[in-house]
């Protein structure tokens, strides 16, 4: 499943951009609603950091595998976003329910945003 994705800024189509696709697998199936409880919390921060462009969500509950996407103006604010907040705290909580975990960065023009998925997926795939 797919949610929409949610453009947070106007992007300039020649200006270029941060992408990241998260990997993200829980362990239990026991924790899936705290996952989704903290993600809502993670939406809340995203709407209010200054530099998210936008991002998604791929979720597939059977078989405990989320994905994120999103694009940043820049590293940097990615890393406001990282380090403040809530999302540091949601990491702390989950990292013993988590199982595998990636991150894909790259750079993308603001006339490809919103990404593809099929795009993201296969730059990850590339780089494992």
């Amino acid at each position: 499943m797919d949610l929409p994705w949610k453009m947070l800024a106007p992007v300039n189509s020649g200006q270029q951009y941060l992408a990241l696709l998260s990997y993200l697998s829980l362990r239990s199936y026991g924790k899936i609603p705290i996952f989704f409880w903290f993600t809502l919390q993670i939406n809340r921060q995203l709407r209010a950091t200054p530099g998210t462009i936008g991002y998604s969500m791929r979720a597939n509950v059977f078989s405990r595998r989320f994905w994120t996407l999103s694009v940043w103006e820049s590293d940097r604010a990615l890393m406001d976003f990282v380090g403040n907040g809530r999302h540091g705290n949601v990491m702390k909580d989950l990292t013993p329910h988590m199982g595998a975990t990636t991150f894909t960065r790259w750079k993308l023009l603001g006339s490809g945003v919103p990404p593809r998925w099929e795009d993201a997926v296969r730059r990850s795939v590339q780089e494992s």
